[in-house]
């Protein structure tokens, strides 16, 4: 990547020993057991908790996330709680998953199609009434072509900031946020990323923010996770939110040997 590219990938995963822990997605609420398929995941590199991310289970073992997140790492550790309580955090716990992670082989050698995807095959599965599925294949060009692009809402759960100025408060809450789609055809996008909004207004406030990587954008209020949380353009989270789609047969082609 170049340093463009560096500056565009202002990852959403937050670092763990670090002053940025996640709250939650700003201008949120919280989740409950909304989405109990989306869980927070830890990430280990050499060894050593190094930072996490949000994802989605899409079935019993495979954890869908991004690309960035597993990127580098040897171990991860998945919650499935509405509030991550377990004493053991982050090294693991009675409460943790551990799985596998596994990054997308052209992960950041291009842009705008990144390749920002990868699984955690979990070692043991978890048993759910619901799992989050892929949404079908191109469907967001569809649906922005059939209700117009400003009409389409999606649903994003994580377990990201919810705020970072004045400063972080920690507390490790799965939330959700109704943005709207803004476009799909940018250079940062270029149908591969979906332009988010982030905006504090109503009646559809909400966006992404650090911590927030992986986390699934749903199409509307169905379980058909559309893309993976990906980057923000800056800091402080009140701008754009980009997520990498996963309705592309690209993206299949890495995730669907994992689902067989």
């Amino acid at each position: 990547m170049n340093m463009k590219q560096v500056r565009t990938f202002a990852l959403l995963a937050a670092l763990l020993m670090t002053a940025v822990p996640a709250v939650a997605l700003i201008w949120s609420q919280p989740d409950g057991n909304g989405h109990p398929y989306v869980g927070l995941v830890v990430f280990d590199v050499d060894g050593t908790p190094s930072h996490r991310c949000s994802g989605s289970l899409i079935s019993p073992t495979v954890f869908l996330t991004a690309g960035h997140c597993t990127d580098g790492t040897d171990a991860a550790r998945v919650w499935f709680e509405t509030r991550i309580q377990d004493p053991s955090y982050p090294f693991g716990g009675g409460t943790s998953i551990s799985g596998t992670p596994h990054t997308h082989p052209a992960f950041g050698t291009s842009f705008p199609n990144s390749s920002d995807v990868g699984v955690v095959v979990l070692d043991v599965p978890v048993v759910l009434n619901q799992y989050a599925q892929l949404a079908p294949s191109g469907v967001i060009d569809g649906l922005a072509r059939q209700r117009g692009l400003q009409s389409q809402l999606f649903t994003l759960v994580g377990y990201g900031d919810q705020a970072i100025v004045p400063f972080p408060i920690s507390r490790l809450i799965r939330y959700r946020a109704t943005p709207q789609l803004v476009e799909l055809s940018s250079a940062n996008t270029g149908g591969w990323n979906i332009h988010l909004s982030s905006n504090p207004g109503k009646p559809h406030p909400g966006g992404a923010c650090f911590g927030d990587s992986g986390g699934p954008a749903l199409i509307g209020n169905t379980n058909l996770v559309a893309g993976v949380g990906s980057f923000v353009l800056n800091y402080n989270c009140t701008g754009a939110g980009f997520y990498y789609r996963v309705d592309t047969a690209y993206a299949r082609q890495f995730i669907n040997p994992f689902l067989n």
